[in-house]
């Protein structure tokens, strides 16, 4: 049997791991960290810092795992998805059988909350599919869209009145929009919505000294959301950013 964490670390600033998720990463003695390849190497850091910050020297194993790069041209979205899930599963059950050991337990540290928008536990179902035993802890975090609205001093919900959240790629299909938050969108689906009474709430890299924040009118600050988007990425090789659109009560 394979015991094994997955510990929300919130979406960047090591200030806002909970004293839960601290008791969880010193309880672990092998931490598996996703290599994304050169581009994002900075995601990486920020996983060891927050080890070097909470766990004593010399207690635990890194052992880093190359992430399998997803078909991102595919028509078949959900297919492509499927498949580089299949191949992460693979490539997981191959790690814990090789690298966790009796009386060890294994802990993967997962931005935000493992329960919102992170495929982990989809693919450890994969991997106990292909005969590996796991008992799992899930240790929720703060997300990307509670720092968000922290940050713009915006409650997420408003009275008698539901909270969306969508892909970006659904966000055309949303229909009318009144209180939807937005994850996910690499193709900028905000920027096509002409709406004139939306607000929008933006944020990115979060919770790191990089954080960009936006906040107005749609129609008016769309263009400066997608100039220090661009540049931000062009710079970092890399953007995490999220959205609030509302309709003003």
């Amino acid at each position: 049997m394979n015991d094994l964490l997955l510990i929300g670390i919130g979406p960047g600033d090591p200030r806002q791991i909970t004293c839960e998720a601290v008791e969880a990463l010193r309880r672990a003695t092998v931490f598996f960290l996703l290599d994304k390849g050169a581009d994002k190497a900075e995601l990486l850091a920020l996983r060891t810092a927050i080890l070097a910050r909470y766990v004593p020297d010399g207690q635990y194993r890194l052992v880093q795992i190359e992430d399998p790069v997803r078909n991102a041209v595919s028509v078949d979205y959900g297919a492509a998805v499927d498949d580089w899930h299949r191949q992460r599963a693979v490539l997981y059950a191959g790690v814990l059988r090789d690298e966790l050991g009796a009386g060890e337990v294994g802990a993967f540290l997962l931005w935000g909350d493992p329960c919102l928008y992170d495929s982990t536990l989809r693919i450890l179902d994969l991997v106990r599919q292909q005969g590996l035993a796991l008992t799992l802890d899930v240790i929720p975090g703060v997300s990307s869209v509670q720092a968000l609205a922290a940050r713009h001093q915006v409650p997420l919900n408003r009275v008698g009145e539901p909270l969306t959240v969508v892909p970006g790629r659904r966000l055309a299909r949303q229909g009318r929009i009144d209180n939807v938050v937005v994850m996910l969108d690499g193709r900028c689906a905000f920027a096509e919505i002409d709406d004139p009474d939306l607000m929008i709430y933006w944020g990115a890299y979060l919770g790191t000294a990089d954080e960009i924040l936006v906040s107005g009118p749609l129609q008016a600050v769309k263009a400066q959301i997608l100039e220090q988007r661009e540049r931000a990425r062009r710079r970092k090789g890399w953007i995490m950013d999220t959205y609030l659109l509302r309709r003003p009560l």
